[in-house]
């Protein structure tokens, strides 16, 4: 709405946001090895400064140029924050000898960022109708300060050691983890496809929602259900890990029922499949920083997030073309068989505690 009303056409609109697409892109393996070479607290902190500055550029000087800079501030602080946060929670839970609450805390940490979303979306319009463009970028700037703030405040044991090893070292001793590690590989199959895959679909859930015949008042109360049901999943993240096969080949299944129908009832399996999948990637996320080491941990974790950016444009791609020929029911239910085939990957059991400390 902002970019409209300061005169870009739908093409320059389309633009920015391939520049955004490609920043992250870009950036998303580089900043995961940066996180093992420094402070991943500081970088973290960096992170929503960028964000913000991009905010401001928007809010201030409104602009095709500006426009464009913001959405590579964003881009380069969503990368500088992907595999960071993980492998910091990760590596300080582990050093508290508590590395089995890492799902727990980091599922939690997904389902709070939901419930915050939905709050400023629904904090938007008051605002905008108040104070304008101007106020909601001011109070984006300053969430975003806050976020810097917050990060200070977190361990990082690991910043106060010695460096660890070259840029080139890192990055060699990610991928020879991958390499050498089939249940690495695995893993990294698995989030990238649930994050892909079920994040690109968390778009088009609107969409699904007013296919269903809906009245436009109800619309609304259905995309509410469904972010209800991941924000749960991501509450109950750490418990019933021993079925992570079962849950999920029952998120698949809800999911394509549930679409398939082609009824506002069916948004209600809809909304346990996306629990099911919120669920599963953080017990799988889990399962991938078991598997690693605190040198390349980030780097790793950034290789996750680069596939599940690749799964998401492919995922974006296919329902893109597919429109052509078929509605948003009969397509969230196709999508259901690459989630139901990655079900059937082997993810192997977390190690015991003792295990991980004596990685």
């Amino acid at each position: 709405m902002l970019f409209a009303k300061a005169g870009m056409s739908a093409a320059a609109i389309s633009s920015l946001f391939v520049i955004w697409s490609v920043t992250s892109f870009v950036l998303e393996i580089p900043t995961g090895v940066w996180a093992d070479l420094f402070s991943r607290r500081s970088l973290l902190t960096i992170a929503p400064i960028l964000t913000g500055t991009g905010f401001a550029l928007w809010t201030f000087v409104p602009s095709y140029l500006a426009f464009a800079l913001g959405f590579v501030l964003w881009g380069a602080g969503g990368a500088l924050r992907s595999g960071t946060l993980q492998a910091l929670v990760y590596e300080e839970l582990t050093r508290s000898g508590a590395s089995d609450a890492y799902p727990r805390v980091i599922g939690r940490t997904h389902a709070m960022g939901m419930l915050a979303v939905s709050a400023a979306t629904g904090l938007a319009g008051p605002v905008l109708a108040v104070g304008g463009y101007p106020a909601v970028g001011v109070a984006s700037v300053a969430a975003c300060l806050l976020c810097a703030a917050a990060a200070r405040t977190l361990p990082d044991s690991r910043g106060r050691a010695e460096r660890g090893p070259a840029y080139r070292q890192v990055v060699r001793d990610g991928l020879a983890e991958v390499r050498r590690a089939p249940s690495v590989r695995r893993s990294l199959l698995i989030v990238s496809v649930l994050m892909g895959v079920a994040g690109a679909l968390d778009e088009y859930v609107p969409l699904l929602a007013r296919s269903t015949g809906a009245p436009a008042s109800v619309a609304p109360l259905l995309v509410l259900l469904v972010t209800t049901g991941m924000t749960a999943g991501g509450w109950l993240a750490g418990r019933g890990t021993r079925w992570p096969a079962p849950i999920l080949a029952l998120g698949a299944g809800c999911l394509a029922l549930g679409a398939a129908s082609g009824r506002a009832a069916g948004m209600a399996p809809v909304a346990v499949a996306f629990c099911a999948f919120e669920w599963a990637m953080s017990n799988t996320d889990a399962r991938l920083q078991d598997q690693i080491g605190d040198e390349s941990r980030a780097t790793v974790t950034s290789l996750a997030g680069f596939g599940s950016e690749v799964v998401a444009v492919l995922t974006y791609s296919a329902y893109a073309l597919g429109s052509a020929w078929a509605g948003p029911g009969p397509l969230f239910a196709l999508a259901a068989v690459p989630l139901l085939l990655v079900a059937a990957v082997p993810s192997g059991k977390r190690p015991e505690p003792e295990q991980v400390a004596e990685r």
